[in-house]
């Protein structure tokens, strides 16, 4: 117990040296600790680490590669309570989301606490897109559908502000195109917000720019479509609307393609 609370009160100087063998001897415990954490409460010297100036490397003194799914859903309640979203985006990109992709490579499916702490990393949008979601998607094929499908679920069941999403969205639209991208666009074009027309111009510049791509286009692309001419076809003007019925007879899917001419041009344009 002495030990878990010495580097509380030795916070302020984290980087003295004569105080760097007792930090280190601490967190290793308390990594040892959190690979075996199972429920309860987690060591007040654990607590303090959002607190700290250097964070990042007290943090890795603890090995969060071995820690166990439940000391992973408390530690991003920590962290994504006390970090602001720069710092939080570190934690995502470094601890959490390998976490979650090495969880799903082994089981095909991601553990219930992983899937809790994806969820309470929402509590801050800016810190989980720049950290999980748009690392994920610049990495086109490095990143499988199992995973974006997962990863898409719990952005689909937690509320996310308008503004977070449309940042999102206008940054994956110019992105190098894989269907990761076109999961994650579907998902938060779905969630039905009152876009900016400067986020509905990108999305219809998206699909333009496939327009002279020889390549057929995967299922996802077109529900993407789909989805986006379900929710905003009355906020795309009436010549958006004619250069995207050109790109629907170049890139045409037997069953969804009438759904989008249908759902495209049945109502009116912006303006």
């Amino acid at each position: 117990q002495q030990q878990q609370q010495q580097p509380g009160d030795g916070a302020s100087i984290t980087y003295s040296e004569e105080v760097s063998d007792k930090v280190v001897e601490v967190y290793s415990r308390v990594g040892e600790l959190l690979t075996r954490y199972r429920a309860g409460k987690v060591p007040k010297a654990f607590k303090i680490i959002p607190a700290l100036r250097n964070w990042e490397e007290v943090l890795l003194l603890t090995n969060p590669e071995k820690w166990s799914s439940q000391a992973m859903f408390v530690a991003t309640k920590i962290f994504a309570s006390n970090l602001n979203p720069k710092n939080a985006q570190r934690f995502y990109n470094l601890i959490l989301m390998p976490a979650v992709r090495d969880d799903i490579r082994s089981n095909r499916r991601l553990n219930y606490h992983l899937y809790r702490s994806l969820k309470k990393a929402l509590y801050k949008p800016a810190g989980f897109f720049k950290g999980i979601l748009l690392p994920l998607c610049a990495r086109g094929e490095a990143c499988t559908l199992r995973e974006a499908i997962i990863i898409g679920s719990v952005m689909s069941k937690v509320s996310i502000p308008m503004m977070h999403s449309a940042a999102a969205l206008l940054k994956m639209a110019r992105m190098p195109y894989s269907g990761v991208t076109s999961l994650f666009m579907k998902v938060l074009i779905d969630k039905k917000y009152a876009m900016p027309y400067r986020v509905i111009d990108a999305i219809v510049a998206h699909f333009m720019g496939f327009m002279s791509d020889t390549r057929t286009m995967p299922v996802i692309w077109h529900q993407c479509f789909l989805v986006f001419a379900e929710r905003y076809h009355k906020d795309v003007t009436a010549q958006q609307k004619q250069s995207l019925k050109m790109l629907l007879r170049t890139h045409a899917h037997h069953l969804l393609t009438p759904l989008i001419r249908r759902e495209l041009f049945s109502g009116r344009s912006r303006g």
